[in-house]
């Protein structure tokens, strides 16, 4: 064998060995596991990415193109140019071929994973499903809820509603009202009942609460003296002498009387019930009248201290009331006023509520006007006449401008005088009146005032 021929077979043998060691290596075939696993951990990114995927399979390829491109460069640099064998075609058919089978294997493994992406995508889908299906029903149940909320709100705006109807009348609902009272008591005494300023027995005494006279219980103390109020007065009774609750609205009941109420500037009393009939007197504005009877034609009779007369209906208010507390505030008579003139002034003032007698002359157990007039005037050395009339012959005229606390103050009908009270100042007389009031405060011009006599000095 010549040379020629021998350096050709040595360069077939080199070669056909670097294409065993080649193959063994893996490098046509890519069937080394450890690039298996590369292709796998490649093919599972690309579920995620299949573009990055791509991308990456592209630059690994060209990496190992140029590790086969250098071997050969290298073979290169050793040899002579030879001549493809039949062996190298065989292997790189082979070798084409186990690629082409690689080549399947990463399609198969592609597909598996496209596969199961896939399946991933449909599993997403379907738990996208679920998850829609749950959020649906988690909406449907929030309707519900929802639902019921809102049912749960038009029951409570009903019940509230409902409570409002039922509580609304009770939290607007006044207290009862009985003549004006709301807690009502009322004076269970034989006499009258003393009002104090304070809470005992020494305090200082400011009114009166005349028997079966109603009063407002504004509060009771633990020694079971009320705080009341009464007309005018302001003050402290004792709850023994009072009826209360069920017994005073009771009580009430039996004792409460018809009060007219003159509601125009003067109102002609008259003898009988007619305009034909005679002028008794004249009564003021806001004066209150005891009724005794509403007449068939309108008129009102009522009791003009001792006496029988009639009003027209169309100028008084009729109501029912009870009797009110009379003050017994001390008052201011100012200068020129004498001692003896306000002591006489409080003297009488203790027997505000004491009954009236027709005849009596007891400060205590009754009398009637003139009879209280004298039993007065007797404690300060005047003595005077058991005669209204007879009084008012006795002593000296005075002016209405000019009247002082202790003088008389007498009253007439058809022009004879029949009615006499004392001046207690502030424009106000006490007296005798009727057998329903008993001894009274009462305005001066109660009733049109007839005349004034004094009888003690200045």
């Amino acid at each position: 064998m010549n040379k020629r021929n021998r350096w050709k077979y040595t360069g077939v043998a080199v070669g056909a060995g670097l294409a065993v060691v080649l193959f063994s290596s893996g490098v046509y075939a890519n069937t080394s596991p450890k690039k298996e696993d590369e292709v796998q951990v490649i093919s599972f990114d690309a579920s995620e990415n299949s573009t990055e995927e791509t991308v990456e399979s592209e630059t690994f390829s060209t990496t190992e193109g140029s590790e086969s491109f250098s071997s050969e460069t290298i073979l290169e640099e050793g040899t002579e140019t030879v001549p493809e064998s039949t062996t190298e075609s065989e292997n790189t058919q082979e070798n084409s071929e186990l690629s082409t089978e690689a080549g399947e294997v990463l399609d198969n493994v592609e597909e598996t994973d496209a596969e199961k992406i896939d399946t991933d995508f449909g599993l997403s889908a379907g738990a996208g499903e679920v998850l829609d299906s749950t959020e649906d029903t988690e909406i449907k149940e929030t309707d519900v809820d929802l639902g019921l909320s809102v049912g749960a709100g038009e029951v409570f705006d009903k019940a509230d509603e409902q409570a409002r109807n039922v509580e609304a009348p009770q939290a607007l609902q006044e207290p009862e009202n009985y003549w004006g009272y709301t807690n009502l008591g009322i004076a269970h005494v034989e006499n009258h009942l003393n009002i104090r300023q304070e809470p005992n027995e020494s305090g200082k005494l400011i009114g009166k609460l005349p028997k079966d006279a109603a009063c407002e219980i504004l509060d009771i103390d633990e020694n079971g003296w009320a705080h009341i109020k009464s007309g005018k007065v302001d003050g402290y009774c004792s709850t023994e002498f009072l009826y209360t609750g069920e017994e005073a609205i009771a009580r009430g009941r039996e004792v409460a009387s018809m009060i007219a109420v003159v509601n125009t500037q003067t109102l002609k009393v008259r003898e009988e019930p007619n305009t034909d009939s005679i002028v008794i007197t004249l009564i003021p504005q806001e004066e209150e009248l005891e009724v005794v009877e509403i007449m068939d034609n309108g008129w009102v009779k009522f009791l003009l201290d001792d006496e029988e007369a009639y009003v027209s209906g169309d100028y008084v208010d009729v109501e029912e009331r009870l009797e009110k507390a009379v003050t017994l505030t001390e008052l201011m008579y100012g200068q020129g006023v004498s001692n003896v003139r306000v002591d006489l002034v409080q003297y009488a003032k203790q027997f505000v509520g004491n009954p009236y007698v027709w005849g009596g002359t007891s400060l205590t157990k009754g009398a009637d006007c003139s009879g209280f007039t004298l039993s007065i005037y007797k404690k300060y050395g005047v003595s005077l006449p058991h005669h209204a009339a007879s009084q008012a012959q006795m002593g000296t005229k005075v002016d209405y401008n000019s009247a002082q606390p202790g003088d008389l103050v007498f009253y007439a009908k058809n022009g004879r005088i029949n009615h006499v009270a004392i001046y207690i100042g502030n424009g106000q007389v006490i007296h005798a009146s009727s057998p329903k009031t008993g001894i009274k405060i009462s305005s001066w011009n109660y009733r049109t005032p007839a005349g004034i006599r004094r009888y003690l000095p200045n």
